[in-house]
């Protein structure tokens, strides 16, 4: 990655972890998942809510950390609200497999802003930071969807 890229990155991360999208839990969540990152205290309480279509109609978070876990949520808040839960579970996949990607391959353009921790894959004891909000969203909506099994259907 050239400087001028890892430069902007670090600012995109920056601007982030200070004004953070998202920030707040919503009473209208009826999904809420806490995640907590033992290594460094990091932490994150991720809440949403779906509409009829499946959209994510609430998405927001709390928590405290270091810059690069309140920017991932930031960013994670922007790209992953009014979206589709199919599509939020792709984004999900691809933040992940290029959190893993140490060659540093190109990102999926889906990615948006979220593509700025890409650097962080070089640093194994910060990819969890910046994957704890992800992590938690994952959570929401493994238990929103495991109410949709267990709920029978309107007739």
């Amino acid at each position: 990655m050239n400087t001028d890229l890892a430069s902007l990155y670090q600012q995109v991360i920056l601007d982030h972890a200070r004004k953070r999208s998202g920030f707040g839990l919503s009473a209208d969540a009826t999904a809420r998942h806490h995640e907590l990152n033992p290594t460094c205290g990091d932490e994150i309480t991720v809440g949403i809510a779906k509409d009829e279509d499946g959209t994510l109609s609430v998405l927001g978070w709390e928590g405290q950390g270091c810059s690069i876990s309140m920017a991932s949520a930031s960013t994670m808040s922007e790209l992953c609200a009014h979206r589709d839960a199919a599509e939020v579970r792709t984004l999900i996949d691809q933040f992940r497999a290029m959190l893993r990607d140490r060659e540093g391959g190109e990102p999926p353009e889906s990615l948006e802003d979220a593509v700025a921790f890409q650097g962080v894959a070089r640093f194994v004891m910060r990819i969890k930071c910046a994957m704890l909000a992800w992590v938690a969203l994952e959570a929401c909506l493994d238990q929103l969807s495991a109410r949709e099994r267990t709920t029978p259907a309107a007739s």
